[in-house]
C-alpha cells in the first residue's frame, strides 16, 4: 500500500469510530443480506460481542498499517483459525463487499473513490495473509 492510501485508511477510520457499533450492526446485517451462508458461520455466536471484535480487529489493523509485517502473524493466525470456523474464500469476497458498503454508509461523502480504493487495496493485502496462512 501506498503511504497516501494508507493515510487515508486511517483518516477515515477515525470518521467511523464515533458510529462503531452501529457499524459493526450494519456490517453483519448487510453480510447476511448478501450472503446467506454466513449466517451459519455464527448460529452459535453472540453477535454483540462478535461486532466488538470486529471492531477491535479494524482497531489492530487500521493501526498496523505502518508495520505490515507486524501484522502478518497476527493475520495468518486469525486466517487459520477462520478456516477452522468454515470460512471460504467466497466469504471473505462476501465479508469485502459488506465492508465497503458500511464504510460507505458510515462515511457519506467522505466516501470518496479515493477511499473506496485505499480500503479495498487494504483489504485485498490484508485477506492475501490470511488466505495464504491457511
Amino acid at each position: 500500500m501506498s503511504p497516501e492510501e494508507k493515510t487515508l485508511v486511517k483518516e477515515t477510520w477515525l470518521k467511523v469510530t464515533p458510529i462503531a457499533d452501529t457499524a459493526a450492526r450494519l456490517f453483519y446485517e448487510r453480510l447476511f443480506e448478501i450472503d446467506e451462508t454466513t449466517r451459519a458461520l455464527f448460529k452459535t455466536t453472540d453477535l454483540a460481542e462478535q461486532r466488538q471484535k470486529l471492531i477491535q480487529a479494524l482497531v489492530v489493523v487500521v493501526q498496523g498499517l505502518d508495520h505490515l509485517e507486524e501484522l502478518v502473524p497476527i493475520l495468518a493466525g486469525l486466517g487459520r483459525r477462520h478456516v477452522q470456523y468454515g470460512v471460504t474464500d467466497r466469504h471473505y469476497e462476501s465479508v469485502g463487499a459488506a465492508l465497503l458498503w458500511t464504510l460507505e454508509q458510515g462515511l457519506g461523502p467522505s466516501w470518496t473513490s479515493e477511499a473506496k480504493a485505499a480500503w479495498s487495496r487494504a483489504y485485498v493485502v490484508l485477506t492475501g495473509v490470511m488466505r495464504e496462512s491457511t
